[in-house]
């Protein structure tokens, strides 16, 4: 028989003592949440006196004329100005007004000042650009620029400059600068030109592939490196063992290396008049690069007497350096050359900052560089900088080696691309725009070009080097003259196409080249499934629509898995040993319909089929930090599987048990992960919810901020293969690279054209345009911007900025 509890009766003194820490613990939380209300409503002020002013005037000193600056419904600022002096500091003004915070940061970072304003943490990577010199080379490059445009960069400052002060006088600077306890120095044309100079290094690279391989020879048979080479090297023998006799240490180099993404590229095509439904041609571009808060590009419309042009800019540099005007459309994607090569250089033991070359020592040049570090003293570092160029083998390193790595590179030359972006705006036909291509030299690019006139055309741009040996493989010997460049690609024959008669010309960083092309333009192009989707849309009809090429933008079908998949399903079914679970994940691979859709799973499955089928393959040789260098690695491992599949050896394969049975295990380890992620219920499993963006803000790194200043995670299709490119951290999943900036131009009506800016115009938190295109950008949607003025002006955003005094 159970007991029945006896309750006891609580003392009123108890009673009374309760109560009051009741009353106690409900004041100090209602304490606590008025502070924190009160402080919550400090940020919000702090935030909101920080939005620019958008409507009435604004006295700017130096200004000739009132400029006017009309902002649509979308943040674009349409900037109408009486000469181009007021116009180019109105775009500054402007520009710092939404991304100051944005601008000062990506200055800091290609000059390797980030250490200064957030501290110890950060003082390996500001040694890694130290010693690459994008900054220095900024400097060299302002004296090549001609007067005219050398007052652009100088007027486009003045206007940063301006907004800067005023910022600071009235207290309105980005919260950011709050946050991190700094405020920005003035601004100044090496600055605008060191982040073209980092566009460049984003864009220009294959230095890392050169270590990867480097690497590897130290690690593994010469015969398995070869098989990880996109080519065999010309000249082969002799330079591999130049690498394997010289070894250098690149540990530190590796370590804190700012390596670009290997996907960076883009998509651009052109579509003649005969092929456009309008009667006219037809450009669409989605330029590939790092999804963030605020975007890398900055859509604006500049207006003068002689300029009427609209597109995007990477903020902190004047001009328009992708879109149209009137008469024009241009759009870019990354050639991808071999414009950087690694020197091994010999050092005298006897004297550190001397070199050999042709059997003698040489000096190399040195900088004394200081690294302020905020919260310590600064830092002084000293780069050398051989015939060949800057040192980049031992930045984080005290001792001096017998060997070290120096890298050549066209853009560490004195370059002048911003002179070409302030032409392209000015052109009227293809004439004018490829001779204002004469001054691009870096990084290399594909531009594709439409005229009203019915003009279509393409051109690989851009200084590309001409060696006496090798093929930028392999770092080479400094030491001989038998590596040196000669000279470059001349201009004229450079790869060109104008009106090519199958009336479009696409490009998505393809090879561009076919075997009689007489020079060397790449060992490293992407995998080809891009491009070959996007011909195979554009010859399915024999008239497109404007609504045809954004659709095309946006595709998400995966030639990749319409290649690997039928073969990799065959090898696991003929090893066998399926558990329940990947009988179920084999059967969803087998119905999906190779559509890179978010509320599918089969692409969640053959996503991270892939990326085990690397882990199986390459490692242990090839480590984590090797992999970081490996920037060949889709296309060696495609053609890998394309071997092995074929019946063919292929020694990274059959050394783990041959195709079948790496097939079967990575299969199972993607089966174990996608379980892991979602569940064992596979009819659960979806893309979307593994691949997600949210542009990620630079301080959203730091928790809780990412709740503020990052978007919410939006589900994202798509994949690195589909025309609709969405790339992601294989950890995480978070979709970090992308075409931000899409846009459709029908040469029909050029005053206007279709685009997308993800995630928005606004790099301020508050603003109505901070992540309001999210929407937009996930799903394909695009807006339309006008160079009409009674288009534009229907919104009412308009500020009037005067001549002050």
């Amino acid at each position: 028989m159970e007991e029945t509890p006896v309750t006891q009766p609580v003392p009123q003194k108890a009673l009374k003592k309760k109560k009051r820490w009741q009353r106690v613990l409900w004041g100090s939380a209602l304490v606590l949440l008025l502070l924190v209300g009160a402080a919550s409503g400090f940020a919000y002020w702090i935030v909101r006196g920080s939005l620019p002013v958008m409507k009435g005037t604004l006295e700017i000193a130096g200004l000739e004329h009132p400029v006017s600056v009309w902002r649509d419904s979308n943040g674009v600022p349409h900037i109408e100005a009486h000469n181009e002096h007021d116009l180019y500091m109105a775009q500054g003004f402007v520009t710092a007004q939404d991304r100051l915070f944005q601008m000062d940061l990506s200055r800091r970072q290609a000059s390797g000042q980030l250490s200064e304003v957030i501290g110890e943490q950060t003082l390996e990577r500001d040694k890694f650009f130290r010693a690459f010199g994008l900054r220095r080379a900024a400097e060299a490059s302002l004296a090549k620029y001609s007067a005219e445009a050398k007052n652009v960069l100088a007027w486009y400052a003045q206007g940063v400059n301006d907004y800067i002060k005023m910022a600071k006088d009235s207290g309105s600077l980005p919260v950011e600068f709050r946050i991190l306890g700094y405020t920005p120095t003035d601004w100044g044309p090496v600055d605008s030109l060191a982040i073209g100079k980092y566009m460049a290094y984003d864009l220009g690279g294959h230095w890392q592939g050169q270590v990867f391989r480097y690497q590897l020879l130290q690690k593994v048979s010469k015969e398995m490196a070869l098989e990880l080479f996109p080519s065999y090297p010309e000249g082969g023998a002799t330079i591999i063992q130049a690498a394997r006799d010289n070894p250098v240490d690149l540990q530190a180099t590796v370590a804190a290396a700012a390596i670009p993404d290997p996907f960076n590229g883009s998509n651009n095509w052109v579509i003649s008049a005969q092929k456009s439904a309008s009667g006219k041609p037809m450009l669409a571009n989605d330029p590939h690069l790092g999804l963030s808060t605020p975007s890398i590009w900055y859509e604006t419309h500049l207006q003068a007497p002689d300029l009427q042009v609209s597109g995007v800019i990477f903020a902190g540099v004047p001009g328009i350096i992708v879109g149209h005007n009137e008469h024009i459309a241009w759009g870019v994607t990354n050639v991808g050359p071999d414009v950087q090569d690694l020197y091994i250089e010999k050092r005298n033991p006897n004297n550190p900052n001397e070199f050999e070359y042709r059997g003698k020592w040489e000096s190399a040049k040195l900088y004394h560089e200081q690294i302020k570090v905020k919260g310590a003293p600064p830092v002084d570092y000293p780069v050398a900088v051989t015939r060949h160029g800057p040192i980049i083998s031992e930045f984080a390193n005290d001792h001096q080696p017998d060997t070290a790595l120096a890298l050549r590179w066209t853009a560490l030359d004195a370059t002048t691309e911003l002179e070409a972006v302030q032409r392209f705006g000015k052109a009227h036909n293809w004439d004018e725009f490829k001779e204002a291509l004469t001054y691009f030299d870096a990084p290399a690019q594909n531009f594709v070009f439409a005229s009203d006139d019915g003009t279509i055309a393409y051109r690989a741009n851009g200084k590309i080097p001409i060696r006496k040996n090798g093929d930028s493989l392999l770092p080479v010997p400094g030491w001989t003259d038998e590596y040196e460049w000669t000279g470059y690609i001349p201009w004229d024959e450079l790869p060109t196409t104008v009106n090519p008669p199958k009336g479009y010309i696409s490009t998505a960083n393809n090879k561009v080249i076919d075997d009689s092309y007489p020079y060397h333009i790449s060992n490293s192009w992407a995998e080809p499934y891009r491009q070959t989707r996007i011909q195979q849309v554009l010859d399915s009809k024999q008239v497109l629509q404007i609504e045809d090429l954004q659709k095309l933008q946006f595709d998400r079908h995966n030639l990749l898995a319409e290649e690997f998949l039928p073969g990799l399903l065959s090898a696991v079914q003929k090893k066998g040993s399926l558990r329940p679970i990947d009988q179920e994940a084999f059967d969803l691979l087998k119905d999906w319909n190779k559509q890179d859709d978010p509320e599918q799973g089969g692409p969640l499955v053959f996503a991270l089929w892939i990326s085990q089928l690397e882990e199986v393959i390459f490692k242990p040789e090839v480590t984590d930090e090797m992999m970081k260098m490996f920037e060949d690695k889709a296309i060696v491992r495609d053609e890998l599987l394309r071997k092995s599949l074929a019946g063919k050896k292929e020694p990274w394969i059959d050394t783990k048990g041959g195709i079948e049975a790496v097939a079967l295990r990575s299969f199972q380890l993607a089966v174990d992960e996608a379980a892991d992620r979602q569940g064992k219920k596979t009819a659960k499993w979806q893309w979307g919810k593994f691949h997600r963006v949210d542009f990620a803000h630079p301080l959203g790194a730091v928790k809780p901020l990412d709740l503020f200043f990052n978007a919410k995670a939006v589900p994202m299709g798509g994949s690195r293969a589909t025309v609709g490119a969405a790339g992601w951290n294989n950890e995480t999943g978070e979709v970090t690279h992308g075409g931000a900036w899409r846009t459709v131009i029908d040469l029909a009506n050029p005053r206007k054209s279709f685009n997308v800016v993800g995630p928005g115009q606004s790099g301020h938190l508050l603003s109505r345009w901070y992540h309001d295109q999210v929407d937009e950008w996930t799903t394909g949607k695009y807006h339309e911007t006008s160079m009409d003025p009674d288009v534009y002006r229907k919104d009412g955003y308009h500020l009037q900025l005067l001549p002050r005094g």
